[in-house]
């Protein structure tokens, strides 16, 4: 998300940084580029207009033209600005004081509602939440069958109609079994329609009546632009939304509508939908989002997501292993495993400080292939191959290249490539330097 926008962003903020000089004029230039770029982005009007004159009003300022670093305080106001403009501090789903927690999901046809309560399930079921899925989108067909589908992926317990045509009934019935069985949380999935109508909003206005939910979160879909900011300040008025959840901001056109949106209806977002997994959710850090549309990178998150895969334990584990020779093909493919958790390539990428240019030289999809390839054959090795990889002799080669739909010379590289990845890892780890080559999936199949 926010591919065009950083690179037009992010190179305007480095010629700012070198620049040991600011006048009022070079702040207004700077300042026309940043609206441009905003506008171009379809970031509504009056929300660009109000951006860049908090910007200017503070930039201009004598204790920031007349510092010793005017450029670095430039972009430090712009990075405090659009925080503030995402919405200052996250706000996650607050338990409520007597449990469960409920909460109703409502968007027009198509934003991706029934896919985001799958989703928003699972991201507190890994959490240690018990979590309730509610089927009671009955306007249509297939999600019901959606949702059971996701739920039965998941195993969490569903609320489907049975024969009841009144999703009112259905979201009553959730709430009953989430206080019954002593539930964290209950999500109702509710129905949508191709545009906003009376009819749709007396329906969710009625369920909201009779349910009481704690947070009713608004389902957008990020690459209609403005279109999903106006419809959020329609369902805003009638049912008063604690939140936003934006899905596919995996795409870059119209991302304007994560900066627009807060500033439109008061309503933070909470999550981002960010693929089509059910892992792909993220929760929306205002100040972390500033640095990645800034190309400042979010090594926070990277680092939530290294905690979340890796334990200490298995960390330490691992180390010993280095430092005492230890380390096998069978570790090499659960560190990759563990990997692959971590989402996409392009999403780890660019959270990474500085990598926002390298990003376009490296080919995600080819390395996602070769990774693929590299496990493929590490699985078609037998459990004493993969602790002992000297023992593959010709014929084993052999083996494993048919099992794996590879060559034999594809076999040897990565046991070649893999004797020198543990060599350079040995002398890392006890601290002798290394240099020559690069230990990465492209190394080992190079």
């Amino acid at each position: 998300m926010f591919e065009t926008l950083t690179d037009k962003l992010g190179a305007l903020l480095k010629r700012l940084r070198g620049r040991g000089v600011l006048t009022e004029a070079d702040i207004d230039e700077a300042l026309k580029e940043v609206r441009r770029a905003l506008l171009e982005a379809d970031v509504h009007f009056s929300v660009v207009k109000s951006f860049v004159e908090s910007v200017r009003a503070r930039a201009v300022g004598v204790s920031v033209l007349e510092s010793l670093t005017p450029g670095l305080q430039v972009v430090k106001i712009v990075h405090e600005t659009l925080t503030q403009l995402i919405g200052e501090k996250s706000k996650g789903i607050e338990p409520a004081a007597t449990l469960p927690t409920l909460l109703m999901l409502v968007g027009l046809q198509g934003s991706g509602k029934t896919t985001t309560a799958a989703k928003i399930a699972r991201f507190y079921q890994s959490k240690g939440k018990r979590v309730l899925l509610v089927a009671a989108d009955l306007h249509r067909p297939a999600a019901v069958d959606q949702l059971r589908t996701h739920a039965s992926t998941l195993q969490v317990p569903l609320i489907s109609p049975d024969g009841d045509t009144h999703p009112l009934h259905v979201a009553k019935r959730g709430m009953e079994v989430g206080k019954r069985d002593f539930l964290d949380m209950v999500i109702v999935d509710t129905a949508g329609r191709h545009q906003v109508d009376t009819q749709l909003m007396d329906e969710l206005a009625t369920m909201k009546s009779a349910i009481l939910p704690h947070e009713i979160l608004f389902v957008a879909d990020a690459m209609t632009g403005q279109i999903a900011v106006n419809v959020a300040k329609a369902f805003h008025e009638k049912l008063t939304l604690t939140g936003v959840v934006l899905t596919k901001t995996e795409g870059d056109a119209r991302s304007g509508a994560l900066l627009s949106i807060r500033q439109m209806t008061g309503v933070p977002v909470r999550f981002l939908g960010t693929g089509e997994t059910l892992d792909a959710l993220d929760v929306c850090y205002p100040d972390r989002m500033a640095s990645r549309i800034l190309g400042m990178g979010d090594a926070l998150s990277l680092i939530e997501k290294a905690e979340s895969n890796f334990t200490r334990e298995s960390a330490q584990l691992m180390a010993q292993k280095i430092r005492s020779n230890r380390f096998t093909l069978n570790d090499f493919r659960v560190q990759m495993q563990h990997l692959k958790g971590w989402g996409s390539l392009d999403r780890m990428l660019e959270m990474i400080p500085g990598v926002g240019r390298l990003q376009k030289q490296i080919d995600a999809s080819e390395v996602a292939k070769e990774m693929k390839q590299i496990e493929a054959i590490i699985s078609s090795m037998t459990p004493g191959e993969r602790e002992a990889p000297e023992v593959i002799d010709g014929s084993r080669r052999r083996r494993i290249a048919r099992g794996s739909g590879t060559s034999v010379q594809e076999i040897n590289r990565l046991l070649k490539q893999f004797q020198e990845a543990k060599k350079m890892m040995k002398q890392f780890s006890s601290g002798r330097k290394w240099g020559g080559g690069r230990l990465g999936m492209s190394h080992l199949m190079s």
